[in-house]
């Protein structure tokens, strides 16, 4: 089933969704390919603009490498790179909004440009944020949208792209913020971005393009910060849920649900939010089952490891990617490592990090485990597995666990 299809189903009321994986990890990619080896379903994974981009982003990948980095994990997962469809997430001038707009809409073109000859296939367009020394009202942000699709269907070369409007999105992340509640988007809101990028795309002759429209991003009310969880109440959002089947043909898309229970994933896909997106909840998952195998290595009596000591201290040689999320003062430790933001996601590459994770998995597959000791640091995972493959065997179960919710949650 392609995207189509499965918004298609959706929207005349099936229960069917799909989960978009944002991960650039590769353990955690890994993981998540991992799961679908017993099935033939169709894998979305995206990237934003920030993280991979023409000028590598923060993870030093362009379009490219990020599409040779994933299809090389789901070869070694057996998974046919067939499957995977790949999503750029919040394509437009975002990197570069300090800058004056004609600059960087130039390189939000460029960026556009590489996703899709890279073999990018589902294109959130996304030029909503303001540029340096301008304000920027809603239907330019549309024409805007227009003129990076029209990037993106040259470069496409008659491959049929599939495109995502709309930005009313919880802060990337996570908030920084403690909130009680969140303004749901009004459907009226939700009509008034749609026809206005329906008019910019038919100004550039690009109505073929905007039929293949088959999402909108707005907010249903969910979010989470390091500390708290918004879960989804559907009475809040039942104006948006009747919307839903009038936007010819596209149903909305949820960003940040994280941590949201089954039965809330459930209700949105229910509601139409067919498309919903998770990221830190799978790297926070990983983390999870590090830190569980470096308990296993305590209770072994295993000279440590480190890894905790590692990441905690190449956290505080670079703060810049927790600081903004973690108030200082006496609970700052525990958020910097157990915050639902996983801040420390951004640490695992640091070589300090790598060589300690790399010790502690060492370790583990030389000490031969009890099945009980495992069970113990795992939360019930009591199996005879090979201690060859102990440390992917824990990943694979605790990480897997975050995909089974959502693939259970979206029909599959």
């Amino acid at each position: 089933m392609n995207l189509t299809d499965i918004i298609a189903r959706n929207l005349s009321g099936k229960a069917t969704g799909l989960p978009s994986w944002c991960s650039a990890h590769p353990e955690t990619l890994s993981a998540i390919l991992h799961s679908y080896r017993a099935d033939t379903a169709p894998i979305l994974i995206e990237a934003t603009c920030n993280q991979v981009n023409q000028f590598g982003g923060y993870t030093g990948m362009t379009p490219a490498d990020f599409v040779r980095f994933v299809q090389g994990l789901a070869r070694a997962e057996d998974i046919d790179p067939a499957r995977l469809i790949l999503g750029g997430d919040h394509l437009g001038p975002n990197p570069w909004r300090t800058e004056p707009a004609v600059i960087a809409m130039a390189k939000a073109r460029d960026m556009v440009a590489g996703y899709v000859a890279a073999g990018f296939s589902k294109i959130h367009l996304d030029a909503s944020m303001a540029c340096a020394g301008e304000a920027l009202a809603e239907p330019e942000m549309a024409a805007r949208a227009a003129d990076l699709c029209a990037v993106a269907e040259a470069a496409a070369q008659g491959r049929p792209l599939h495109y995502i409007i709309g930005t009313e999105v919880p802060v990337p992340g996570g908030e920084t913020e403690h909130r009680d509640a969140l303004a749901v988007t009004t459907p009226d809101a939700v009509r008034r971005t749609h026809d206005l990028h329906r008019m910019a795309f038919a100004a550039r002759g690009l109505e073929a393009a905007f039929a293949r429209v088959i999402g909108v991003v707005v907010q249903p009310g969910v979010d989470f910060g390091n500390d708290q969880i918004i879960g989804y109440d559907p009475a809040q959002a039942g104006g948006l849920a009747a919307l839903a089947p009038a936007l010819q043909g596209a149903a909305f898309e949820a960003h940040s649900t994280d941590y949201q229970t089954q039965a809330a994933l459930a209700a949105l896909v229910r509601d139409h939010f067919a498309l919903l997106k998770v990221g830190p909840e799978l790297t926070f998952a990983y983390r999870q089952a590090v830190m569980a195998l470096e308990r296993l290595e305590t209770l072994l009596r295993l000279p440590s490891s480190g890894v905790t000591a590692a990441l905690l201290a190449a956290m505080r040689a670079r703060p810049a990617d927790w600081r903004p999320y973690v108030e200082a003062g006496p609970e700052e430790e525990t958020m910097m490592l157990y915050g639902l933001s996983d801040r420390l996601r951004y640490y695992w590459p640091d070589p300090s990090v790598q060589s300690a994770q790399t010790r502690l998995f060492a370790a583990l597959r030389h000490a031969k485990p009890a099945p009980g000791l495992v069970a113990q640091v795992t939360g019930g995972l009591v199996t005879d597995c090979d201690p060859a493959t102990l440390p992917e065997t824990v990943i694979r179960r605790m990480v897997g666990a975050v995909v089974h919710k959502y693939r259970i949650a979206t029909g599959a």
